[in-house]
């Protein structure tokens, strides 16, 4: 087996994980992974923008309030705070870097000039974008800049299998156990290599693609929530799926994201017969949080047997919309659907996972010399319900964090001076046999969609459990017995994290934010006596 020597492994090739590359010193040789392309991440895909305060009227006070009342009384406000305040910071890095956002006139790139708009939860304009594609703006340009730092180098179809600890290479070693790097499957090849390294970093995403619908990119399946937790890091609060409210609802294109900007510009959610319904549920309207325009919007459908609700635009002017929502209007007109004349046609959708491995503030988990960054972790930002824009904010603030953090204390992370063990590849089992691992793929999706979803009950939730643990043992002989694949390791991660997902879901004695129980009605009281965190271990290897 092969073992490729670096000081720094970053798992993932989002923004997160581009922008630690960029903070940390380049007399550091970095490795990054990407599972397929680089730019096939979440980041490329996020429309709406970047959430921070940055006009006069605004405060960080008031974008704290935001993300705290949209959390559920969940957030550390640690976290919120050291975030959101370092915001203008990180828009700085971004305009540093070469992005360009929306501005009012001409594109001057000045912070005061700069396009703010407004979405469910802000109590102001305080989103920058560009057009409607704001994460393919911000992705293209870093990674342009990762590609000519020659310290930095890309491993693209590069799937990590599983963490290497220290306790893997020296059974007998008696310090508290570290992380030294990845088994690593290079999928042209089709060969597991080791790559060790002094600090590892996650930054793999979330797990959207345990649901049959999500606005997820196909590659989002848990594999870093996976590894750590197989590792021996805690994970917390991974029932905290957030559903987005507005999926476009057409037979070729389930996964399509309606961004919250068009409801932050004006577009009213309506049933089928034109009648706005969002005032009854919520003050703001359609313009509420997430996590109730979601479980509105599923109620509303449930309550009338429709097969979705829209979004209508159409009161807006023409030229603006096609202007500011230049990507929107021309998938939708693919579709035989012109958004500035009839309404859109939406569901809600897996999103955004708010929990994932349990980190500090300098994005820290269990195990030295392992960092989990962006969507991966779990800092206390989001709490119970993750407030829209705040996740590209995120990853550049837990990838800032995290490059201080490694760059102060680089002393302390030693590589191991032995190679790790040689990987051990299972006898090659009969090829048609895949066809049961696409189905065990299919099942799981259909069965958290139907059973984990938007509304839950405990009944439902030790249903999919029962049946989970038996996948579980499937997939565990299959991956012990198939040659390395790339569908049989994601089919473990999204089956493991499927299964932790629903572990906490019943953990959970509350209604609260995203996890909405039949069995335990919302009140407005949250009871504080019940765990704030809903934490899983499985115990150090």
């Amino acid at each position: 087996m092969s073992t490729l020597k670096t000081d720094i492994l970053i798992i993932g090739s989002g923004l997160a994980g581009l922008s630690l590359a960029l903070k940390l010193p380049e007399s550091l040789k970095i490795t990054i992974l990407s599972k397929e392309a680089a730019q096939d991440t979440n980041t490329a895909m996020a429309q709406g923008g970047i959430a921070a305060v940055l006009s006069e009227e605004d405060s960080f006070e008031s974008h704290v309030q935001d993300t705290l009342i949209a959390g559920g009384g969940l957030c550390k406000l640690e976290t919120v705070n050291n975030i959101v305040r370092q915001a203008p910071a990180r828009i700085r890095d971004l305009i540093n870097w070469g992005v360009q956002f929306d501005v009012r006139g001409e594109r001057t790139g000045k912070l005061g000039e700069i396009d703010l708009t407004r979405e469910g939860g802000h109590s102001f304009r305080r989103i920058l974008h560009h057009d409607d594609q704001t994460g393919q703006e911000i992705h293209k340009h870093l990674l342009k800049l990762v590609r000519e730092r020659k310290n930095i180098s890309i491993l693209e179809n590069h799937f990590s299998v599983d963490l290497i600890v220290s306790k893997q290479i020296d059974p007998y070693d008696l310090n508290p156990t570290h992380c030294v790097g990845a088994y690593v499957l290079n999928k042209s090849k089709g060969e597991v290599v080791a790559i060790t390294a002094r600090a590892t970093i996650l930054a793999t995403g979330g797990g959207g693609k345990i649901y049959l619908y999500t606005t997820n990119w196909s590659g989002s399946t848990g594999d870093g929530i996976a590894m750590a937790y197989r590792a021996g890091a805690r994970v917390a609060n991974l029932e905290f799926m957030q559903f987005h409210p507005t999926c476009l609802f057409h037979p070729a294109a389930r996964a399509f994201l309606i961004s919250e900007a068009l409801r932050g510009e004006g577009g009213e959610l309506v049933d089928k017969n034109g009648h706005a319904f969002m005032s009854k549920y919520h003050p703001l309207g359609a313009l509420a949080p997430r996590d109730i325009v979601a479980r509105s919007i599923d109620a509303e459908i449930k309550r009338t047997g429709a097969q979705c609700v829209y979004l209508d635009m159409t009161k807006l002017d023409s030229e603006f919309i096609q202007q500011r929502f230049p990507a929107i209007y021309s998938k939708c007109l693919e579709f035989g659907i012109d958004i500035t004349k009839e309404p859109i046609p939406v569901v809600p959708a897996a999103h955004y996972l708010c929990g994932g491995v349990l980190t500090d503030i300098n994005a820290r988990t269990d195990i030295k010399s392992l960092w989990a960054i962006g969507e991966t972790g779990c800092n206390g930002l989001h709490g119970a319900n993750r407030l829209a824009s705040n996740s590209l904010l995120e990853c550049l603030a837990t990838a800032s964090n995290s490059s201080e953090d490694i760059i102060k204390n680089w002393e302390e992370f030693k590589t191991y001076p032995k190679n790790p063990p040689d990987w051990v590849y299972p006898i090659e089992s009969d090829a048609d046999e895949m066809i049961v691992i696409h189905h065990m793929w299919d099942e799981i999706r259909r069965l958290m969609w139907n059973y984990v979803g938007i509304v839950r009950s405990d009944k439902r939730l030790l249903r999919a459990q029962n049946r989970l643990r038996n996948i579980l043992a499937e997939v565990r002989e299959y991956y012990s017995n198939f040659q390395i694949h790339s569908d049989i390791i994601e089919l473990r991660n999204i089956a493991l994290l499927a299964d932790l997902s629903v572990e906490c879901a019943l953990r959970r004695k509350e209604s609260r934010g995203i996890h909405f129980s039949l069995d335990y009605p919302f009140v407005p009281d949250q009871n504080d006596s019940l765990p704030k965190d809903t934490i899983l271990f499985r115990g150090p290897r």
